[in-house]
């Protein structure tokens, strides 16, 4: 049996973490992203932080709503001057773990913009509601480490 000297080829494989087991509780979701993380486009979103988040911002957006449609009426052209205000208090936020959320399934967060072309925002929407339900990528990619699901105050204690 011959052996043949060859060169020695590295390559960077990723290195596997596995997923976490436990799901990001809604108010470490909400703290983690109003407070710890609140325009940090860096890293990566766990799928239950980005899923909590929108139910959240969501349950935001109802009060303010009614609260609305109680001071200046329920009529279609009706100010909603409170639910405006709130918009545009979440939409840092929000882009914000959107893109840490792309990041996790290993995509750039620029895919983002693609929502601003007409006719091909509305197939590519759907493209994102896949990637925002799928699996984020095991391993450490591009992007940063794996989500812990757990807060940074909470890993040192």
């Amino acid at each position: 049996m011959q052996t043949v000297d060859s060169q020695r080829i590295d390559i960077n494989l990723p290195v596997y973490v596995s997923r976490p087991t436990a799901i990001m509780s809604f108010p470490d979701a909400l703290k983690n992203v109003l407070i710890n993380k609140f325009g940090d486009f860096n890293g990566r979103a766990s799928r239950s932080e980005y899923w909590w988040w929108v139910l959240g911002s969501f349950i935001i957006q109802i009060p303010t709503t009614f609260l609305d449609s109680m001071i200046f009426g329920w009529g279609y052209d009706d100010p909603t001057w409170f639910t405006w205000l709130v918009t545009l208090v979440l939409l840092i936020p929000t882009t914000a773990v959107t893109v840490r959320r792309l990041h996790d399934t290993g995509k750039s967060g620029w895919f983002l913009l693609i929502m601003f072309i007409p006719l091909v925002n509305i197939c590519f929407f759907i493209v994102l509601l896949v990637w925002f339900i799928q699996d984020g990528n095991s391993y450490v990619n591009s992007f940063g480490d794996v989500p812990t699901n757990v807060l940074p105050d909470d890993q040192n204690a």
